[in-house]
Order: structure tokens, then C-alpha cells, then sequence
């Protein structure tokens, strides 16, 4: 893992898109969809949009028919950060990039084997990698193969 980012709010405003801001920094969700990897069916592994550390790969990948990208697993557990989420009346698990504390989503035990987990993710707050780039850069296969 990276170390850690820490950044100003002027900092994220400059360096992310007003969307990027308001779900990665506001806490906000994208419509369903309507993000612009929510149907992405590439290879690769998805990083945070916020500071490129490597969430998610193609991998473990599914359609739970949502509008919004689904995975099984991050490609480390360490990558993410749970935090309770009692917003809208609901009790959810809430999910960040823990590198650097940007929301990317939640997570829901309604998943499919092996773990039985959705992590339901915002494509705003991500940015896809395909996986010859990866391993080009030196990036292994995730931990679950």
C-alpha cells in the first residue's frame, strides 16, 4: 500500500470534476445508470480517481442488474476503509479509498460466492486501468486468484 494522501478541500475542488467532488468528497451518489464505467466490461483493474491506488479488478466483476459497478472483492481489503453509514434512514456500510479517504461507495451483504458480498461502487469515483497497462506498471494479479 501507498502511503497515505491528505489533501485541502481547495486541493480536491482543483483536482477533481464537480461530480467527482460531490460523490467522492460530499458523500453523493450517481444516479444509476449513468456512470461512465457502470456498463465497462474492459480488463483491468479500477483505482481510485482520487489518488490511483488500485480498489477493484475485473475480475470480480458482476452485474447485479443495479446500474452501478459491482464487485465481489477489492483486489485487498486493506485498499478500503468501512465506516457505518445511518443516512436516508438506512443502516449501510459505507466504503472509501483508504489511501485517501475519498467515498467510492458501499458495501452489502446480498453478494454472490465467494463472499457474499456487493461492493456497490460510483464510477465517478473511479478510473479504469486495462490490465496490459497494469502489468506493464508492475501491478500483480489480486490476491484471490
Amino acid at each position: 500500500m501507498h502511503d497515505r494522501v491528505y489533501k485541502t478541500d481547495e486541493e480536491w475542488r482543483t483536482q477533481l470534476t464537480s461530480e467527482q467532488y460531490q460523490v467522492m468528497r460530499e458523500k453523493s451518489t450517481e444516479p444509476p445508470f449513468t456512470g461512465a464505467l457502470w456498463d465497462h466490461h474492459g480488463k483491468g483493474f479500477y483505482c481510485c480517481a482520487g489518488c490511483g491506488e488500485i480498489l477493484f479488478s475485473s475480475r470480480a466483476r458482476f452485474n447485479p442488474g443495479t446500474g452501478w459497478l459491482s464487485f465481489w472483492a477489492p483486489v485487498n481489503e486493506s485498499h478500503v476503509a468501512h465506516h457505518d453509514d445511518h443516512t436516508l434512514r438506512q443502516n449501510r456500510e459505507e466504503i472509501s479509498c483508504y489511501r485517501c479517504g475519498c467515498h467510492i461507495g458501499h458495501v452489502y451483504f446480498d453478494g454472490p460466492a465467494p463472499t457474499g458480498l456487493r461492493y456497490s461502487i460510483n464510477s465517478a469515483a473511479l478510473l479504469f486501468e486495462p490490465e496490459e497497462q497494469a502489468i506493464e506498471e508492475g501491478v500483480g494479479a489480486p490476491p484471490y486468484e
